[in-house]
């Protein structure tokens, strides 16, 4: 619930408010049209960069792309999320390909990884609220994982990556988001 409210007011679309309030978003010193260039682009390097060129340990780069999916559903119109949950993943299955073996159960996996993602962005932006949306991805990813696993299309270590990894770095990324969103507040005069 506490950035419920907040949700509200700081996306894209409300490019009006941040000029009468003297908010400097992107949109706002860009341009609406540039604007969202500039943000889908941000969005792009950010979701695929981080993932490509840190690599690992996973509770580093998953902390930090849940913080970008937190801050995402927060400051994003809709349209963005398909780019905002596919290019994480994306971007650690081509640093597999580039820097080390192709790990084809990841690209099995794919889709539930998509899908665990645009359920902790519409979990979040719907209910505002960090522990619902990141336990809803965890117990999503866990059982898509597990059934995985019994059929042996993933082995035991996958198992670990999607468990109790997942909903830990979603909580962790979401206090990041959290803590981003305070400082932006009060970098615009809020608190």
């Amino acid at each position: 619930g506490i950035l419920k409210n907040k949700l509200k007011s700081r996306n894209i679309k409300d490019i009006k408010g941040d000029v009468a309030e003297g908010i400097l978003t992107i949109p706002v010193i860009f341009g609406e049209t540039k604007g969202k260039i500039i943000t889908w682009l941000l969005v792009f390097l950010g979701s695929f960069a981080i993932p490509f060129f840190l690599g690992h340990p996973q509770w580093m780069v998953g902390t930090i792309v849940n913080a970008c999916l937190f801050l995402g559903a927060i400051f994003l119109p809709k349209k963005f999320f398909l780019s905002l949950i596919i290019f994480p993943s994306l971007g650690v299955l081509a640093r597999g390909i580039i820097f080390g073996p192709f790990t084809p159960f990841l690209a099995y996996f794919l889709p539930f990884i998509w899908l665990g993602n645009l359920i902790l962005v519409l979990v979040f932006r719907k209910l505002g609220s960090v522990i619902v949306s990141a336990f809803a991805k965890f117990l999503f990813l866990f059982l898509a994982s597990n059934i995985y696993f019994s059929f042996h299309l993933v082995p035991k270590l996958f198992l670990q990556a999607m468990g109790l990894n997942q909903l830990a770095t979603a909580l962790v990324g979401g206090v990041i988001a959290f803590i981003i969103l305070k400082i932006y507040g009060r970098l615009n005069g809020r608190s």
